[in-house]
């Protein structure tokens, strides 16, 4: 067992059970938790419906791809991502000019490291829809892992000139940005922050960035809002994956891959946040050489 792994063990108990001089985060007392999100009846039922559909023989090419798509985000919201590819890939072979199919692909792609191949889907999607602006996100995102931090940036400014007040943009955005310029990052969030900032709770993940409250405040306002489990698990995925975006950034692996997993634990497949601390864990393993 390499040191990674015992670290990762370390840091779980930590986590879980033991509270330790970092009263803020590794205490149990502080650690915010929901019920992991299930498979829901209507969500089986409405596969059950939708495969009927696809298989009729009186369904029309436009309705069949539209078929293919709300069936493969089903899919994706369920975590069946084999499946969900699959019928964004028939959506897009009946309709080739299918935008959203194509963006749904390019992020599949990048989780599995094919960079070359998520381009030409998010490339797809903005020759077909020149405004689509989850593609100059999501596009960036695959330039910053793919390396390409600085075509990542023209990608992510792009996506935050759409709608400035919106929280994670600006956070996706310093996250690329600090790998370039840490400094210059830092004061464009703080900036961005002082123009736009509203009561919208992902305003506090950029208090918590730029200092201006700390990891105790930061999990404590995770519940602010909230009403349900549902809201609670899709909250705790975003400050999870968030958290250990920040410790990975001051260099503590071992401690982001914890965050990594709480993000994850929540079962929100679809949010981004989900999707990505999946390709953060194999990252880390490769860089440790170790299993996740």
């Amino acid at each position: 067992m390499n040191k990674w792994v015992l670290a990762m063990l370390a840091v779980t108990t930590l986590l879980t059970g033991c509270a330790t001089n970092n009263a803020s985060v590794n205490s149990p007392q502080s650690l915010v938790l929901a019920v992991p999100l299930q498979v829901t009846y209507q969500s089986e039922l409405k596969l059950i419906r939708l495969g009927q559909m696809i298989n009729s023989p009186d369904v029309d090419s436009e309705k069949l791809a539209l078929l293919f798509y709300e069936r493969g985000a089903t899919y994706d919201q369920l975590g069946m991502t084999s499946l969900a590819r699959f019928d964004f890939n028939q959506a897009i072979k009946v309709k080739p000019d299918f935008a959203e199919a194509y963006n749904y692909l390019g992020v599949y792609l990048t989780q599995m490291q094919e960079f070359d191949e998520a381009f030409e889907a998010f490339d797809s999607v903005l020759e077909l829809q020149p405004e689509h602006q989850y593609a100059y996100m999501n596009r960036g995102i695959a330039l910053s892992y793919a390396g390409a931090d600085t075509l990542a940036l023209a990608d992510l400014e792009t996506f935050v000139t759409f709608e400035p007040s919106e929280p994670y943009r600006n956070v996706w955005l310093y996250l690329v940005e600090r790998r370039i310029a840490p400094d210059a990052a830092l004061a464009r969030l703080t900036a961005n922050a002082k123009r736009h900032q509203t009561d919208e709770w992902g305003w506090r993940i950029v208090d918590f960035y730029t200092g201006k409250i700390d990891e105790s405040d930061f999990i404590g306002s995770v519940t602010q809002g909230i009403e349900d489990n549902q809201g609670l698990a899709e909250r705790l995925c975003e400050a999870y994956f968030y958290l250990a975006k920040w410790y990975q950034g001051q260099g503590n692996d071992v401690l982001a891959a914890s965050f990594y997993k709480l993000a994850l634990s929540n079962n929100v497949y679809e949010f981004i946040e989900h999707k990505y601390a999946l390709l953060e864990l194999d990252l880390l393993a490769q860089k440790h050489g170790s299993a996740r």
